[in-house]
């Protein structure tokens, strides 16, 4: 499925929640950047906001503008907006962002963009600050992606580094989906995601918000 809106001005995309990753990049023009590296994971955007992201080394939630999901049971939910100081309905965005499915699934994002001139994805081996926008480990490779201004990657050596082209798909790592679980071929800093995996456990206050979004409590 296509980017349905790109807004270079207030630096916004909005996507269905089966587009793929690497279509976003595919999309967005030079100079502007998403809130996730340049690697194509199971269930696009959708899948990815259901999880909370992958490699962040930042708050992900505060990326996602706006939402448009379905409950379990098929109610159609909007919350949040397409620009940073739109808040309607915003107090639903963050609890689905890393909520697994618990609270439906995600039909349509509004994704946050950030301009940067620069970029770089390499292979990651020291530790400390300061820290790339992303590291993960891929089959025991460290791997690191961060955009910013060319002197910032310069001051910190990351240029020089450079060594991996952006387009990594880690799909058919996941035949029957990404999950949460030991012994997994990738890892961030939240979790080790296996093939098949489930999801971590859910909190009884965040069950309670669920029944209540779905119509089956207060």
């Amino acid at each position: 499925m296509p980017v349905l809106e790109l807004n270079q001005e207030d630096q916004y995309l909005v996507a269905s929640g089966d587009t793929p990753l690497l279509e976003v990049y595919h999309r967005l023009p030079e100079g502007l950047f998403p809130p996730f590296p340049p690697v194509e994971l199971p269930g696009g955007v959708g899948g990815l906001v259901e999880r909370g992201g992958f490699g962040q080394t930042f708050f992900f939630p505060a990326e996602v503008l706006g939402l448009v999901f379905e409950t379990p049971s098929g109610q159609r939910i909007v919350a949040g907006g397409r620009v940073v100081k739109n808040v309607q309905g915003y107090d639903l965005v963050r609890p689905f962002v890393g909520s697994f499915g618990v609270l439906g699934r995600a039909l349509e994002v509004v994704l946050r963009l950030r301009p940067a001139r620069a970029a770089a994805l390499w292979r990651y081996e020291r530790a400390g600050e300061p820290r790339p926008r992303f590291v993960w480990e891929a089959e025991g490779d460290r791997l690191a992606f961060h955009w910013g201004h060319p002197r910032e990657l310069e001051r910190a050596g990351w240029s020089a580094e450079l060594e991996l082209e952006p387009g990594i798909d880690y799909t058919p790592l996941f035949p029957q989906g990404m999950g949460v679980g030991e012994g997994g071929p990738l890892r961030d800093d939240r979790f080790t995601w296996a093939d098949g995996g489930g999801r971590p456990s859910t909190p009884p206050a965040f069950v309670k918000l669920a029944q209540a979004l779905d119509g089956g409590g207060a």
